[in-house]
């Protein structure tokens, strides 16, 4: 070690006035780095302009937003916490418990309610989140003395989903307060009366009665009660947009200041009798800007409608259901992960992780651990990764911030568009909301089926030898039928697949196979027998490889696979010289179907398909279609 040995004391030091940290670095600008992506881009291939190169790194979102590659500015002030327009969070500092209420879902099933409420509140669950009524898998109304006989009602939040029995649920709940004894002002709840999200749900006209009534008597007395859910999770399983989710709450919000005010409530008490209920995803930024920018839009709408600054949102972000999938479940553990992330990131202040087997199980019949890793998920980000400890985490990001205002422009022109329509009952009633979604819903179907959206375990690295799932037990049905918005899940028409070769292989002992018909040596179709794998997987096909040194034996080693289908896989170079030849020895040994790995030439392709090749799998052709061909040429049912 070299100088003094006695400790330099910290006014002996002169500092700066200001310490640059990057005045070591060499200054760059915006062209110098589009000109290094264009460099590398342009590796082993034709040179890629540097603007043209940037725009590969694009994306774009269902909504038409542009999702950059690099961010270098944010676009105005996003204001501060706990002020208007509420950006940053609906309070200015974190809950004393630096977290967020962690709020558990329970509904009819296998095990005893009362006793699964019990066990999720003594390990960390804060709120009862109870369905009810005449709703398929619900609670009963009459049992709800037996259900809440141990929670302490002046601690634990209760909130209720009973859809048309909502005032009779409502009615119950108090009257189970008032002969506890427990004083209105320490009870808190969410009555969750939601006539537009049931008429949406079922198609009927709405009745406003229960939520008007319920609001008065909050208001009367019970200070910590809400009466309103608008429940966006209903228009995001119907195959909503993040910006079609705002856009329809925010429409949803607007009609219940309406109906309440019209009914003799001031716009502020109105306002404070909602509260807002959203899905988030696995994609954590979209789901971040989506809270962050839900409270903006409301702050907008009720600061017009005569509240001054405008009113704070209360958030209820639930992990969506429709990204659930019904094969390899443990992968959902991670997808709810992500989402309750995004949700304490984006300012949430409730939040429920569905249990990761909540597709394949009956309905509250999920397994022990299942919820215990539910309630836990939430625990872990509290109490070992404090997301909960600071306000706002994501604020500043220049890329959170921008896709904050671009899905908060999006979602306003929309929403401009259902006022257009008449309101959001009117949007209903004319299928202009089924229409939307429907539209969006196909685009999202179009990217899943041709793996831009992947979905891990199901359209990528699936696992074959799993035990079939679900079965006719299963309780939270897809439905895409009926008078109401359909409700349904990404990963729908991939399981579709797999549940006819789960069939297949219970009728005769194996799934349904196809032969990877190679062409030359290993280095010549190694790829594209990778790549041919990976794309028959997700339909629950099984491949057997044939390397043959010439056409004849390459027919024998199809003949004795016993498939009906082949798929050739190997170079571009020997494709142009060898793949007619090839499929002409396929078809002579009995293969109904032929198709080829990557994408052909357009001088090639022509003679490909005269050659017997009827299709051709590559990166962003329709996998679930080709699929679909597949299992219907090999007669499975």
């Amino acid at each position: 070690m070299t100088g003094t040995s006695e400790l330099i004391e910290p006014g002996e030091i002169d500092m700066p006035e200001h310490l640059d940290l990057a005045s070591v670095f060499p200054e760059v600008s915006g062209d110098d780095w589009k000109n290094l992506v264009s460099g590398v881009l342009s590796k082993g291939g034709a040179v890629i302009e540097p603007d043209a190169a940037v725009a590969r790194l694009t994306s774009t979102t269902l909504d038409g937003i542009s999702v950059a590659p690099l961010y270098t500015s944010a676009p105005g002030d996003p204001g501060l916490p706990g002020v208007a327009p509420y950006l940053r969070g609906a309070s200015p500092a974190v809950n004393a418990a630096g977290g967020w209420d962690v709020r558990a879902r329970f509904a009819s099933g296998g095990s005893d309610p009362a006793e699964t409420i019990q066990t999720d509140l003594e390990n960390g669950v804060s709120s009862l989140w109870l369905v009810l009524g005449d709703q398929p898998g619900a609670l009963a109304i009459g049992d709800l003395p037996t259900l809440l006989a141990g929670v302490y009602l002046d601690l634990a939040p209760i909130v209720l989903d009973a859809g048309s029995e909502t005032a009779s649920a409502a009615t119950a709940l108090l009257d189970i307060v008032a002969q506890r004894g427990v004083a209105p002002a320490d009870f808190a709840a969410v009555l969750g009366a939601d006539p537009i999200g049931l008429a949406a749900r079922t198609g009927d006209a709405p009745d406003y009665t229960a939520l008007i009534e319920l609001a008065q008597t909050a208001l009367a007395g019970y200070p910590k009660v809400r009466a309103g859910v608008v429940d966006a999770t209903i228009h995001h399983e119907a195959g909503a947009s993040e910006a079609q989710q705002l856009a329809l709450a925010l429409a949803t919000g607007v009609a219940y200041l309406r109906e309440l005010t019209t009914a003799g409530l001031s716009v502020q008490d109105a306002a404070a009798q909602l509260e807002f209920r959203y899905s988030v995803t696995d994609e954590q930024f979209p789901s971040i800007a989506l809270l962050r920018a839900a409270r903006r839009l409301w702050s907008q709408v009720t600061r017009s409608s005569g509240i001054e600054g405008g009113a704070a949102q209360l958030q209820h972000a639930v992990t969506s259901w429709s990204m659930l999938t019904r094969h390899d479940t443990s992968v959902n553990i991670l997808r709810g992960t992500l989402a309750a992330f995004a949700a304490g990131v984006g300012g949430a202040s409730a939040i429920t992780v569905l249990p990761y087997d909540y597709a394949t199980s009956l309905t509250g019949a999920e397994t022990i651990l299942s919820r215990r890793i539910a309630r836990n998920t939430s625990t872990l980000l509290i109490e070992e990764s404090n997301i909960g400890r600071v306000v706002d985490p994501g604020g500043g990001s220049w890329y959170i911030e921008t896709l904050t205002d671009d899905l908060a422009k999006a979602a306003w022109a929309i929403f401009q568009q259902i006022e257009g329509q008449g309101g959001i009952v009117r949007a209903l009633d004319n299928g202009w909301v089924r229409d939307a979604l429907a539209a969006t819903r196909a685009a999202r179907d179009k990217r899943l089926a041709q793996r831009k959206d992947p979905i891990t375990g199901v359209s990528e690295f699936p696992n074959l030898q799993e035990t079939a799932p679900g079965g006719a037990a299963i309780a939270n049905p897809d439905t895409a039928d009926g008078p109401g918005l359909p409700r349904l899940r990404y990963s729908a028409s991939y399981e579709a697949l797999r549940d006819r070769a789960d069939a297949h292989k219970r009728d005769t002992g194996r799934l349904p196979t196809v032969v990877l018909a190679t062409l030359g040596a290993l280095r010549d179709f190694s790829a594209r027998v990778g790549f041919a794998t990976g794309a028959l997987a997700p339909g629950g096909i099984d491949v057997v490889i044939a390397d043959a040194a010439d056409p004849t034996a390459l027919g024998q080693a199809f003949a004795a696979a016993g498939s009906t289908t082949a798929v050739l896989c190997s170079s571009d170079k020997l494709y142009a010289e060898s793949a007619a030849t090839a499929a002409a020895a396929l078809t002579e040994a009995g293969a109904t179907t032929i198709l080829l790995a990557g994408r052909p030439a357009k001088d090639l392709e022509a003679g490909f398909r005269a050659a017997g090749i009827s299709g051709f799998l590559f990166m962003g052709s329709d996998i679930v279609a080709a699929l679909t061909d597949i299992l219907d040429g090999s007669g499975v049912r």
